[in-house]
């Protein structure tokens, strides 16, 4: 499998955390990817065969050939359906807002097509990425596209702030907390976020806990669970437990012994 990311032009690194692409040949038997909520938006090329989704009910749909991924809130099982060919722009937690044409609030754990989002301006987006030749004509592509619709005024510099604070602690501070180290009203800070990331100060908080603790549970940097939960300032080792299901729909000993291949691939690296 080949997974590369590549950095944004400074004008867009405030929205745009990398773009990423992912290639590999055909499966003879595909197997079902844990995809884990990390408080980032996506906007996702196929210029592969697509992907299955499966939904809470055990059904399965395909996704669209390009789409924008609202925030995960639960954790997403994908399946290839032949060679997988992606590209992909990872905005960071509060960065998709500039450019979003429809509440973020409504976008969560949906996959809203190119089309859906920017009427035929999205199906030029897409046409004009899928027939690029290589990474850079497709990030030329993007970039273009995004620069032309960048809104600054609908960035939020106190929820860029406040989420500034949450990555430096870890997700380890208390939503009162944070209120008073920002100077905001708790239930301000709340809608602000639920506005501009799609997520609760709260729900994002835990997932950036449980993705640096994810990491180490991937690159085996751990003595043992009970260290591990203890590291990551959980209560202890029953609250990590419940809080690490919530993410990937199981306990740690399970995911560890799951298929980690794009899990290691997005988690398991800086």
């Amino acid at each position: 499998m080949n997974y590369q990311t590549f950095q944004p032009h400074p004008d867009l690194s405030s929205f745009i955390k990398c773009y990423w692409i992912m290639e590999s040949p055909k499966e003879e038997n595909p197997q079902k990817q844990t995809i884990v909520p990390d408080g980032c938006m996506e906007m996702i090329f196929h210029h592969g065969d697509l992907y299955k989704q499966y939904m809470e009910d055990g059904k399965a749909i395909v996704q669209p050939r390009s789409c924008v991924f609202g925030q995960l809130t639960q954790p997403l099982n994908i399946e290839p359906t032949g060679v997988t060919g992606i590209f992909s722009v990872r905005f960071h937690h509060e960065g998709f807002l500039p450019f979003a044409t429809m509440p973020i609030k409504e976008m969560d754990n949906k996959a809203i097509s190119l089309e859906k989002l920017f009427g035929a301006d999205g199906t030029t987006l897409e046409k004009n990425v899928l027939k690029a030749k290589n990474t850079e004509e497709k990030i030329a592509v993007v970039e273009a596209f995004l620069l032309n619709r960048l809104n600054t005024e609908a960035f939020d510099k106190i929820v860029q702030s406040t989420v500034d604070t949450i990555l430096t602690a870890n997700g380890q501070l208390s939503v009162d907390a944070l209120s008073k180290k920002i100077n905001i009203n708790r239930r301000q800070l709340e809608r602000k976020f639920s506005s501009a990331i799609g997520l609760s100060p709260k729900q994002l908080s835990k997932t950036i806990r449980l993705q640096s603790t994810l990491k180490l549970l991937l690159n085996k940097e751990f003595t043992n669970l009970t260290t591990l939960a203890h590291d990551a300032d959980y209560y202890d080792q029953a609250h990590f437990i419940k809080d690490f299901k919530e993410f990937t729909g199981l306990t740690p000993k399970e995911f560890y012994g799951e298929n980690l291949k794009m899990s290691s691939l997005f988690y398991g690296k800086d």
